[in-house]
C-alpha cells in the first residue's frame, strides 16, 4: 500500500479539476514534506503558468512513494508536472527518469538530486529531463520558478514538434497532390486514374489503406472501385452506403457523399460514428481516416477514403489539401468522362418501372397479349403529346382502354392496319415527371407497356450524376421503381448531328412544334395531321403554330444546308 497525500485549493469543485495537478514521486518523508508545505498555499505558480486565468487557485499535489505506483497514477489521471526523486525503492538512478519518461513523454519532469547528485542531474537534462534541484537547496521561490519554466519549455517543445510535425504532414501530401496530378495527365481511363491515386497514397509510409467506392444508383451502396495497401480483405467484409436513415450510410464516407465536405475520424477506435466497421479496422491497425469525397459541381463521382495506423494522422489544415486531391480527381474525371463522350457515341440508360401510371392500358396487355410502345414523347406548354404503336389489338379495344385510364384526354390514331395501330395520347399528367426529367438533362427514349408492367427508359448523357436523376424520379413519384442502369451506342437518329440543331439552335416552343408536325405526320402525304389539329393539341393558335413551324424549318435548313 502506498503512502498517499493530496493537497487540494481552491473553492469547491471546479477550483479542484482546473487546479495544475503536480505528480511527487519521493520516497523521502521529509524532502516530501518540505516540498509540499512550499507550494501548498502558493497562488503565484498557477498564475505564472496560466495568467489571469488561474485566480485564487492552489496546486494539487499527489504523491507516491514507489515508483510503480507513480507509474499508475500517470496512466491514469491528467498530470502536469512531476517532480522525481532518481531513488526510490524499486528504481535507481537515471533509469528511474527513462521509465517515468516512457509513460508520460508529453509530461514535463523535474529530478530532486542530493547534493553530491549534481552531475546526476545535468545528465538527466540530457536523458530527457526539463531542469533539476538539489534537495538541501530548494526554496520557495525556485521551486515556483523552475517548475513554471519547466511547463514553459515542455509547451514551447510540444508545439515545435507539432509544427514540425504538420510541415512534415503537409510536405508530404503536397507531394502527392503533384503525383496524383501528373498521374491525371498521363491516365486515359478512370479506372486507371483511380488505381494511380490509391496506389500513391498507399505508398506513402504514413498510410495503410486507401479505396475509392462509387454509389450504386439503385441501393446507395458504395461499391469498391480501386483499392491499394493493406487490405486483408477489409472491403469484403463492410457495407458501406450514402443513405442517412441506415447506419451503414452515418459514417465518413457516406457523409462526405452527402454533404460534399472531407470527413475525419482521427481516432475510430472511439468514435461512435465509426462503430459498424471497427472490429475490422481494429484487426488492420486502422487508426484513423479521411473520407474525400469526388464532386465536380453538381456531379458525385465517388469518394477516397485513406486510411493510417497514427491516431494524429490528419490533424488540422491537412483537411483542406485532401479535398484538393478530391477536387484533382473529379476534374479529371470529368476531363475524361467527356473526351470519351466526344469520340463515342456511348449514352447512359436508366430503366424504371411504374406502377400506378396508365393501368387500364398495363391491363390491357395481359388480357389481350398485345404490345404497346411510345417512341416519341413531346412537351407541349401544359400537355405530353405521346406518339407509339400498339401491336396485335384491335382499334375497338385500344380506344376503350384508353377511354378508361386517368390521366390521358384523348387518343387520335395516325394510322390503323390489321395487327398494328399508330396513335397519338395527350397526357397532361405525366408532364411534371416529363419536365423534372428534361430538366436535369435527361429525356425519356422509349417507353413500353408489356405482360402488365409499365416500363421507361431515361437516356443521359455520360458522366452525368445517374444516382441525382434517379433521386428525382422518386421523389416525383414513390409509385417508380429503378430497374437497372447500362451504357450503350447513341441510336442512329440521336448519334447524327439533329441533336445539335434541335437543342442549341430551337427554343423550346420551336422544337415542340416541329417534333409534333413530324410525329403526327404533318408531313406525310397525304398528310395525317392538319396545322389546326395540331396546334389545338399544343394548346395554341393556328398562327403561332405555323410561326413557329417556319422558324423552325429555317433554323433546321439553315443548319444542314447553309454551308
Amino acid at each position: 500500500m502506498s503512502e498517499s497525500d493530496t493537497q487540494t485549493g481552491g473553492d469547491g469543485d471546479v477550483a479542484a479539476t482546473e487546479a495544475l495537478q503536480i505528480l511527487l514521486i519521493e520516497d523521502n518523508p521529509g524532502d516530501a514534506r518540505l516540498i509540499q508545505e512550499m507550494l501548498r498555499d502558493t497562488e503565484e505558480l498557477a498564475q505564472r503558468v496560466h495568467p489571469g486565468e488561474a485566480t485564487g487557485q492552489t496546486p494539487e499535489i499527489s504523491r507516491e512513494t514507489r515508483l510503480e505506483n507513480g507509474i499508475d497514477v500517470i496512466d491514469s489521471e491528467p498530470t502536469d508536472i512531476v517532480l522525481l526523486d532518481l531513488n526510490l525503492p524499486d528504481s535507481e538512478g537515471v533509469n528511474t527518469l527513462e521509465r517515468v519518461h516512457e509513460a508520460a513523454a508529453e509530461t514535463p519532469i523535474v529530478v530532486l538530486t542530493g547534493v553530491r547528485d549534481q552531475q546526476v542531474g545535468v545528465e538527466a537534462i540530457q536523458r530527457g529531463a526539463q531542469d533539476f534541484l538539489v534537495k538541501d537547496e530548494v526554496t520557495s521561490e525556485l521551486l515556483i520558478r523552475t517548475i513554471h519554466h519547466a511547463i514553459e519549455r515542455a509547451k514551447q517543445e510540444r508545439e515545435r514538434r507539432q509544427q514540425r510535425e504538420y510541415l512534415e504532414a503537409l510536405n508530404r501530401l503536397n507531394r502527392i497532390v503533384h503525383d496524383i496530378t501528373h498521374a491525371v495527365i498521363t491516365s486515359e481511363t478512370r479506372a486507371d486514374l483511380e488505381q494511380q491515386v490509391c496506389d500513391r497514397l498507399a505508398a506513402s509510409d504514413a498510410y495503410r489503406f486507401a479505396w475509392i467506392g462509387e454509389v450504386n444508383p439503385g441501393s446507395d451502396r458504395v461499391v469498391p472501385k480501386a483499392a491499394a495497401g493493406i487490405e486483408d480483405g477489409y472491403l469484403d467484409e463492410i457495407d458501406v452506403t450514402a443513405d442517412e436513415s441506415d447506419e451503414a450510410g452515418q459514417g465518413p464516407s457516406g457523409t462526405a457523399i452527402r454533404t460534399g465536405q472531407v470527413q475525419v475520424m482521427n481516432d475510430i477506435q472511439t468514435n461512435p460514428d465509426f462503430e459498424p466497421w471497427r472490429e475490422q479496422a481494429r484487426a488492420r491497425d486502422y487508426h484513423a481516416s479521411a473520407a474525400i469525397p469526388i464532386v465536380y459541381e453538381d456531379l458525385v463521382y465517388g469518394v477516397l477514403n485513406v486510411y493510417s495506423s497514427s491516431s494524429r494522422a490528419f490533424d488540422g489544415p491537412e483537411t483542406g489539401v485532401l479535398a484538393r486531391i478530391g477536387e484533382v480527381v473529379a476534374h479529371a474525371v470529368t476531363a475524361i468522362e467527356r473526351k470519351d463522350a466526344l469520340v463515342s457515341d456511348a449514352v447512359v440508360e436508366l430503366e424504371f418501372r411504374i406502377d400506378e401510371m396508365a393501368e387500364p392500358l398495363v391491363e390491357l396487355t395481359t388480357t389481350e397479349s398485345c404490345t404497346i410502345e411510345f417512341e416519341q414523347l413531346v412537351g407541349g406548354d401544359e400537355v405530353l403529346l405521346a406518339y407509339g404503336t400498339a401491336r396485335d389489338v384491335s382499334q375497338e379495344t385500344f380506344a376503350d382502354a384508353v377511354d378508361r385510364t386517368h390521366g390521358i384526354d384523348d387518343v387520335r390514331f395516325l394510322s390503323v392496319r390489321r395487327d398494328e395501330l399508330e396513335f397519338e395520347l395527350v397526357a397532361p399528367a405525366a408532364v411534371s415527371l416529363f419536365e423534372t426529367i428534361a430538366t436535369h438533362g435527361g429525356h425519356v427514349a422509349s417507353a413500353t407497356i408489356t405482360d402488365g408492367e409499365f416500363r421507361f427508359v431515361v437516356e443521359l448523357p455520360r458522366g452525368r450524376d445517374t444516382r441525382r436523376m434517379i433521386e428525382l424520379i422518386n421523389t416525383q413519384r414513390d409509385d417508380v421503381t429503378y430497374l437497372a442502369q447500362r451504357t450503350t451506342e447513341r441510336s442512329e437518329r440521336t448519334g447524327s448531328s439533329v441533336p445539335s440543331v434541335l437543342e442549341e439552335e430551337l427554343t423550346e416552343k420551336q422544337r415542340a412544334a416541329i417534333e409534333t408536325a413530324f410525329f403526327a405526320g404533318y408531313f406525310d402525304w397525304p398528310r395525317g395531321s392538319t396545322g389546326e389539329e395540331i396546334a389545338e393539341r399544343l394548346g395554341i393558335a393556328p398562327a403561332t403554330f405555323n410561326q413557329h413551324l417556319r422558324t423552325a424549318e429555317r433554323k433546321f435548313f439553315t443548319a444542314v444546308l447553309g454551308e
